[in-house]
């Protein structure tokens, strides 16, 4: 086997690498917290529900349907602090001050009102949203032009975005809590601002002390401005089409449609069966368990799974790490049939070790894989375009979580789930059982179909940044061909 060893000039220092893991912590925070505070609006302050979905979905499909032309302006701007870095400052800054905003609700104002009030400002905390978070995938892509760094990378990202799934599942149980608050509003209105504040704060590490890559040919930058827009929209238009016609990064787009759709789907079903299985529907004896479970799987993701999944995609390649990984999943799901035991709640925690695979492997890998797929698409098409990359990946995931949302809907009503009785049948709670671990297996397997031809080897990836240099120009430094025979 011949692996390369990473020259010292690839190596991305430790602090750099904080500092991007530092803005995906608030990239996974936002949607982490927004997922909890959610229920506020129903819970506490009487929001019809399907006013409430519509609060979820109108803004997501906004924020889904400019994640391209944010990737377009990224990919083609201008200015002595570098592509990236001021959208990330400025996206953060709006991001951070809409959530504090969007949480100023009181229970003692009409529906109409928290309504239109809250529409309102999401769709500027999702505008600001699409800023901050495009050109931060981006920028991720850029940092390093090695195969195994960029997983490195990428493994500390995620790792770091893991925290906020550890803490966010306590947003509930504070927010609830008498002796912190007065009422669940009030809950809400307090630690949005924290969230806030600390997203803001995290997010803003990124464009303070990260590096951008030196686009290798400035000139090829379309010019944005008013006048060159018809252009600029035939040019917007011709780089998605571009970025779809790649094969390899369409192979990873569906890989990640169907396991991030498929754990999306059931995600909500581990707190249904804990609460109404194994606690015969007591929500009061049911207490912190499902945060816990919470907590614990995001726990296994960033101390078992990324770190083993880093190393082994060394050893084997990213496309075959990503296979054992999703494998491993599915054992995992498998486990949940033994794992949820009315007898002993205990053994809920004995899947996530497995289960966490799936997801931990995942981003870790889909996203440094990416980073390979842009050489790719650079030495095909004579372009930069992470920026377009990373939106049209990042709007895969979101199509799968809306129909993951809807799909998860769907899924309860066809096993009889009645969320207006706190006992329910045993017949339900066995179909619910069996779709929450028949359904991620399924779409783990076809996404392992899908990705099994992936091509970009460690080699292949070095042949094409060889080629990169060579077509710059740009002498070939030693230490980025050492190999060690093995």
């Amino acid at each position: 086997m011949v692996r390369y060893k990473t020259a010292s000039e690839d190596v991305v220092p430790f602090g750099q690498k904080v500092a991007f893991g530092s803005g995906h912590l608030a990239n996974q925070l936002f949607p982490a917290a927004l997922g909890v505070f959610m229920v506020v609006l129903v819970m506490s302050l009487n929001m019809n529900p399907v006013l409430a979905g519509i609060l979820g979905a109108l803004p997501r499909l906004l924020d889904a349907l400019t994640d391209p032309i944010m990737g377009f302006i990224s990919d083609n701007t201008k200015s002595k602090w570098g592509r990236r870095k001021p959208y990330i400052l400025l996206g953060s800054v709006i991001t951070g001050v809409s959530f504090m905003v969007m949480w100023q609700l009181n229970p003692e104002d009409s529906q109409a009102y928290n309504f239109v009030y809250f529409l309102i400002v999401s769709i500027f905390f999702y505008i600001g949203y699409t800023i901050f978070a495009t050109p931060l995938i981006g920028l991720g892509y850029e940092m390093t032009p090695d195969y195994n760094e960029r997983t490195r990378l990428m493994a500390v990202s995620q790792w770091m975005g893991q925290i906020a799934w550890m803490i966010a599942p306590w947003f509930w149980v504070i927010i609830y809590e008498p002796l912190i608050f007065e009422s669940a509003p009030e809950g809400a209105r307090e630690l949005s601002i924290w969230v806030g504040a600390v997203c803001m704060i995290l997010g803003i590490m990124p464009a303070l002390f990260n590096k951008e890559m030196i686009v290798p040919d400035k000139d090829k930058l379309a010019n944005l401005s008013l006048k060159d827009m018809a252009a600029n929209t035939k040019e917007f238009i011709t780089g998605i089409k571009l970025t779809i016609k790649n094969k390899s990064f369409m192979k990873l787009c569906g890989a990640t449609f169907l396991i991030f759709n498929g754990f999306q789907t059931i995600a909500q079903f581990a707190m249904f069966i804990i609460v109404y299985y194994l606690f015969n529907g007591d929500k009061v004896a049911a207490g912190t368990w499902p945060a816990w479970f919470g907590t614990i799987s995001a726990m296994a993701t960033a101390f078992v799974v990324i770190p083993i999944i880093t190393k082994l995609s060394e050893k084997v390649g990213k496309k075959n790490a990503f296979i054992i990984a999703t494998l491993i999943s599915i054992v995992g799901y498998g486990l949940k049939w033994w794992g949820f035991d009315p007898g002993n709640p205990w053994l809920m925690f004995m899947p996530i070790p497995f289960l966490s695979f799936g997801i931990g492997g995942l981003f870790t890998l889909m996203m440094s894989m990416t980073a390979d797929v842009c050489d790719l698409d650079e030495l095909n098409n004579g372009e930069r375009r992470e920026g377009m990359f990373g939106a049209v990946y990042w709007w895969m995931v979101k199509l799968g979580t809306a129909l993951a949302l809807l799909t998860s809907g769907i899924v309860l009503q066809v096993v009889g789930f009645d969320q207006s009785v706190d006992q329910q049948s045993l017949e339900a709670l066995t179909n619910l059982r069996i779709a929450d671990i028949v359904i991620p297996i399924i779409t783990a397997l076809i996404a392992i179909a899908i990705i099994w031809k992936y091509n970009i080897t460690e080699d292949r990836a070095h042949e094409i940044r060889e080629a990169l240099i060579l077509r710059r120009g740009k002498v070939k430094h030693q230490g980025n061909n050492n190999v060690d025979s093995q």
